[in-house]
């Protein structure tokens, strides 16, 4: 199967130093892929600098970018949860806008995403601080254990889904949940997923927005979302579900 028609999304949230440059970087590494339409979907979430200014001027100077705004900060879940209802594409796409990933390795996704139904990017070496990469590291682990999901790297900020998933799956978290929640809720419903290695670099603009009040936020999401899954009943997993 075939698609050439792609939906990218950009979550951005007081990135006014490297939107633009991730735009045009997105736009130079897709274009030598061949799709038959793109879009650039940037969701402004609520930021206090000059983003929205910025991605709006973006959107008036090239047919490809629509922007979204969000009148205050509203969340990591929900720039995605917009920014996914807005693609048009069979094709979706995300990444961040802090420019830690290369965009080209997407060429890597596409064939796969004829078999799978989400592939997931896993950083092969990442350019995080250590305590943040000690609590990643027992994150995934907790969350592979309860949720029976073999990806090793949940929260990349790299993945290509099926425009059709979100069709079934509907985002229900707050901030840095997403991504668990969508692959638990994909493995719950018998969606196939992979995973490919991608390259990881040091933020060149902007700070993190992760913060450590948001390691409780995400154990209470965690506790709710199994108990919806496997308690509550609201997604059973399917027989013959397959997974790499």
């Amino acid at each position: 199967m075939i698609r050439r028609r792609i939906s990218i999304v950009l979550p951005a949230y007081t990135e006014e130093e490297g939107i633009e440059e991730q735009v045009r970087v997105v736009l130079d590494a897709t274009e030598p892929m061949g799709f038959e339409a793109r879009e650039i979907i940037i969701v402004n979430d609520g930021s206090a600098d000059r983003t929205g200014e910025i991605i709006d001027r973006l959107a008036r100077e090239i047919d490809e970018v629509r922007a979204v705004h969000h009148p205050h900060n509203l969340g990591y879940a929900d720039a995605l949860k917009n920014g996914f209802g807005a693609a048009r594409y069979e094709l979706v796409f995300y990444t961040d806008s802090d420019l830690q990933f290369d965009v080209r390795e997407i060429k890597n996704f596409l064939p796969a995403i004829d078999d799978y139904h989400l592939v997931c990017g896993f950083r092969i070496y990442r350019f995080d601080p250590f305590t943040r990469l000690f609590l990643s590291w027992g994150y995934n682990l907790l969350v592979r254990v309860l949720f029976q999901i073999r990806i090793r790297d949940i929260d990349c900020a790299f993945k290509l889904f099926r425009r059709e998933i979100f069709d079934r799956i509907h985002i229900e978290s707050k901030n840095f949940f997403v991504d668990t929640e969508i692959l638990a809720k994909a493995r719950a419903y018998g969606m196939r997923m992979t995973e490919i290695g991608v390259r990881h670099y040091p933020r060149k603009v902007g700070q993190s927005t992760v913060r450590p009040s948001h390691i409780w936020n995400t154990l209470v999401e965690i506790a709710r979302m199994w108990s919806r899954i496997y308690i509550q009943g609201r997604s059973s997993p399917k027989d013959g579900s397959r997974q790499t």
